[in-house]
């Protein structure tokens, strides 16, 4: 196994005299529902957190632990949600996008932002920035944002699956598993369902074909 130093990209910037650094992550872009959410988390300099990575990799009580511990020791924390109709409306690529400006907006209402670490996506802001492929494994400011985004959207989804709980959402977050779809099957789909994703729209448009019949 290859060891990483998740905080290579924050020495580099610190030795250029930049302090304020944003990393910048989004939890959702592939299930069938729910929002996007998004995360900007600033660290305080030469931060370290042991045994944080990207929030995929950890368990659901880990992200718990660190989501409690960065919401205490992180400088600023900004959060961009967009809804599943702003994903329908705009696709999710770019509700992402817009999810990512509010959050880095909201963040730097709290701590000035001198650089932005993103995770692969890239952004049009007057903020410098750099994108980085796989960021939630090489920073540890955008695991911190992976994090922290992931425990504010599984969250609105244990949310959810109290006020829909045939579907699953606790255990599958929203995506497409066997239940889920089965579940849309047997109960159809609700508000929260993204229309434009299959299949979610294969289900509406068999509902129109038989009212057409």
């Amino acid at each position: 196994m290859i060891n990483i130093d998740n905080r290579a990209y924050e020495k580099e910037l610190n030795s250029k005299g930049i302090s304020y650094i944003a990393g910048v992550d989004e939890v959702g872009r592939g299930p069938l529902v729910g929002p996007v959410v998004t995360a900007c988390v600033v660290l305080p300099i030469n931060y370290t957190l042991e045994g944080l990575t990207d929030s995929k990799k950890l368990s659901k009580k880990q992200r718990e632990k660190f989501y409690d511990i960065i919401m205490k020791d992180a400088l600023g924390i900004g959060i961009g949600i967009k809804s599943e109709k702003v994903i329908d409306e705009v696709n999710i690529y770019e509700a992402t996008k817009l999810a990512m400006y509010d959050a880095i907006n909201n963040c730097n209402q709290k701590c000035k932002i001198e650089h932005i670490l993103i995770d692969a996506m890239k952004l049009d802001t007057t903020i410098p920035n750099t994108s980085i492929i796989k960021g939630d494994l090489k920073s540890i400011t955008i695991s911190a944002a992976s994090v922290i985004a992931k425990v504010t959207r599984d969250r609105m989804m244990d949310e959810l699956d109290k006020k829909y709980p045939m579907y699953g959402f606790k255990t599958n977050a929203g995506y497409g598993t066997k239940k889920h779809i089965e579940a849309i099957e047997k109960y159809g789909i609700i508000d929260e369902h993204r229309k434009t994703f299959k299949p979610v729209c294969f289900f509406l448009d068999k509902i129109n074909k038989d009212q057409e019949i």
